[in-house]
């Protein structure tokens, strides 16, 4: 018996004497004691969790190499690899994890809508409920602040920046044409459909190095990367029709959409100041396709299509018989993207776009064809060194040609064009010092092979987080963009035109409310200038104009205090000069005004089954040239001012019955005056107001879902 308690006594003095024992301190970044880290050796069950001081110890009969592994919520997870008998007595100081939805955001010019925003400003519901916008993804971010109201033009105009300075991408792809066309003071619209879209990221400024060819603004537009619930969608609309339907088979899903517009019943009923040889009708199509792979990595095929047709004369001082314009205009567009994360923190994004759009155009007598054939490369990585530091660069290639042949009734025929294609690359890293304070830093190189015009664009911008729910964030970056087509199908002899954006921004979010303030200063330089009244074959061009944006803009949203109300308010102050274009002198342009703003409102009635909207714009009035009067650019129209509603009924869970209507007031609003080009027996130039072609538009539409489980419907779309 002695001799087995004694072989017994040793076994166990062998097995302590085995045993490793791992010890130490885990502390935060101020040195306080974090209680209840989780500690242990990677690939083992040997471990345990700190006391309240923050010290752990365990014992492990593991040998050699292994690594030490300490992890706690909100803090970065530490690694230590070494010999097992040197994990003593170990001081470990925990990070706070960057990555946390507490953590800062850098968002200085930027304004997000999708799930995957840390802050969201819209939704992806807002950009089609709200009742000014007639489902426009354009007209509801024209709500926002650093927008300047243009109703009769109806694309983005944004601090100071003509609508040619705002660039619109999907899924990372530029879009050459991506606004329908239109006859002049007639507002267009955006030709995608909102509903495929999951997320819109919206840059008023010093947005990222990854995008050029932008002096203003870029809007970014992302596919939904999956569809989930077959359905079919049927809209019956006083301006026409359409239909949806989403398949889903395995990995892959198919989303087909169709409209057909005719304006020709609406006008009967409602006539507006033009005289219609053919109302406007219009077809488009558009089908998204994905295929996610057993890795998780996600094709995408998107196209579109769309037709417009449709001849008018406009009443005009200038011609008796009026001004005629005529238009068919054909798009195709197609965008393929494929992303896909690689092991070590890699990632890709590659995509490429070709668009093709083509226009008949009749103005007066003379015929224009226009051509244009575009294209864009684009390979994008992204390498995740840490949660602080990321690095993200790429390199893409864009391709334009165009063509214009011009048929004068009386001038003769000319044929004009170029082809301009640009490389680029980027590089763009992303720091994140703590949870406070964070940066981005990148650049961006161009050549324009047109231009022979090599451009170098430095970025920059900083974040911090000044409490729990505010921060701070500045931004500087410089911006190029090639001249616009009018310009370069006369003459190539110019070098890019450029902008510095500087902005300082504060945001304060709590619990569905959001405060935003953002002060911008933008300097233009090289800006093309011409000496006749229009851009000619004839004119004298040169890179000599300049100018400068200044102002602030404020940002007030609240779903919270209000039962069953969300509401936003938008002001943005802007002071902005500019000599471009003709000018024969420093001004305004008359397209910015000084104070603009919205406010909209949303309200369910659930005893109704029905959701109210309300919209109202205003924007102080805008310059235009008197010439019975000195000086350029010299008087101002007065104040524009519109009230829109809207109303969206649940017939059932799937059928919708909607109602808006646009300026419901009829307010006389005055866009500018067109003057008489010579002057009457007086000595005075006569003259005759710009104002919309009808007071008021009234929209009635039945929408329609069909799915399997008898709850989806179209109120996201409306």
């Amino acid at each position: 018996m002695k001799q087995v308690l004694l072989i017994f006594s040793l076994f166990i003095q062998c097995y302590i004497i085995a045993q490793t024992s791992i010890s130490g301190t885990v502390v935060d970044e101020k040195g306080a004691p974090i209680e209840g880290a989780n500690v242990y050796l990677d690939g083992t069950y040997d471990g345990t969790s700190t006391d309240e001081t923050g010290k752990f110890v365990f014992k492990t009969e593991e040998k050699g190499t292994h690594t030490l592994v300490v992890s706690f919520i909100s803090f970065e997870t530490f690694y230590k690899t070494a010999i097992v008998t040197e994990l003593k007595d170990l001081k470990i100081k925990l990070r706070e994890d960057v990555n946390t939805l507490d953590a800062v955001n850098i968002n200085a010019g930027t304004f997000e809508a999708g799930d995957n925003a840390k802050v969201t400003a819209l939704k992806p519901l807002d950009i089609v409920t709200t009742a000014s916008a007639l489902g426009d993804f354009v007209g509801a971010l024209q709500t926002l602040p650093g927008t300047s109201s243009n109703a009769e033009d109806g694309r983005l105009f944004v601090r100071g920046g003509d609508a040619d300075e705002t660039q619109i991408f999907v899924d990372g792809i530029r879009v050459f044409a991506p606004y329908s066309p239109s006859a002049r003071n007639i507002p267009t619209r955006g030709r995608f459909s909102p509903f495929l879209f999951k997320g819109i990221t919206f840059s008023t400024g010093g947005y990222s190095a990854e995008y050029g060819q932008a002096l203003s603004s870029v809007l970014l537009l992302n596919t939904n990367d999956e569809a989930t619930e077959e359905k079919t969608d049927l809209s019956f609309m006083t301006v026409g029709l359409g239909v949806g339907n989403t398949q889903v088979f395995g990995k892959n899903s198919l989303s087909v959409n169709a409209s057909y517009i005719n304006l020709a019943p609406y006008q009967n009923l409602f006539p507006d100041r033009n005289k219609w040889n053919k109302p406007v009708q219009a077809i488009s199509g558009e089908a998204v396709y994905r295929f996610k792979f057993e890795n998780e990595s996600l094709l995408k095929l998107y196209g579109a299509f769309s037709y417009t047709d449709f001849d008018m004369v406009q009443e005009d001082i200038n011609y008796v018989d009026g001004f005629r314009f005529g238009l068919k205009n054909r798009n195709l567009y197609f965008n393929a993207s494929y992303k896909n994360s690689f092991g070590d923190g890699w990632k890709v994004k590659t995509g490429l776009s070709f668009t093709n759009d083509h226009s008949d155009i009749n103005i007066l007598d003379d015929k224009v064809i226009d051509e244009e054939n575009s294209a864009h490369v684009k390979v994008a990585l992204q390498k995740r060194f840490s949660n602080r530091f990321k690095l993200n660069f790429g390199g893409e290639y864009f391709i334009t040609d165009f063509n214009e042949d011009y048929r004068g009734a009386t001038s003769g025929n000319f044929n004009y064009g170029f082809d301009n294609n640009i490389v680029a690359t980027y590089a763009e890293a992303d720091i994140f010092f703590s949870k406070k304070l964070a940066s981005k830093v990148g650049v961006r190189g161009e050549y324009s092979e047109l231009l022979k015009d090599f451009t170098i664009s430095p970025r920059m911008s900083l974040a911090y987080k000044s409490g729990k729910n505010s921060q701070f964030s500045l931004a500087y970056g410089r911006f190029y963009q090639n001249p616009k087509n009018d310009y370069l199908k006369f003459n190539t002899n110019f070098k890019a035109e450029n902008t510095s954006h500087f902005i300082a921004n504060y945001q304060y979010v709590k619990s569905k409310q959001i405060f935003r303030i953002e002060g911008y200063y933008k300097k233009y330089s090289d800006l093309v200038k011409y000496d006749t009244n229009f851009s000619l074959p004839t004119s004298n061009y040169s890179n000599l104009g300049e100018g400068y944006a200044k102002g602030i803009d404020v940002f007030w949203r609240d779903n919270k205090n209000i039962k069953n109300t969300d509401y936003w308010v938008s002001y943005s102050f802007l002071d902005t000069e500019r000599d471009y274009k003709n000018y024969t002198a420093k001004a305004t342009p008359n397209f910015a005004s000084k104070h603009n703003v919205s406010v909209v409102a949303k309200h369910w009635v659930a005893d109704w089954k029905t959701q109210l909207g309300f919209s109202y714009n205003f924007a102080s009035g805008r310059n235009y040239t008197n010439p019975n009067e000195p000086g350029f650019l010299n008087n101002k129209t007065k104040n524009y001012n519109s009230v829109s509603v809207n109303c969206a009924y649940l017939i059932s869970q799937q059928k919708i019955l909607y109602f808006s209507v646009n300026n419901v007031l009829g307010t006389q609003n005055v866009f500018g005056y067109n003057y008489k080009n010579t002057a009457n027996a007086t000595g005075v130039f006569d003259r005759q107001a710009i104002i919309p072609s009808a007071d008021r538009f009234f929209f009635v539409g039945f929408f329609w879902t069909i799915s399997d489980n008898k709850k989806d419907n179209q109120l996201d779309n409306l």
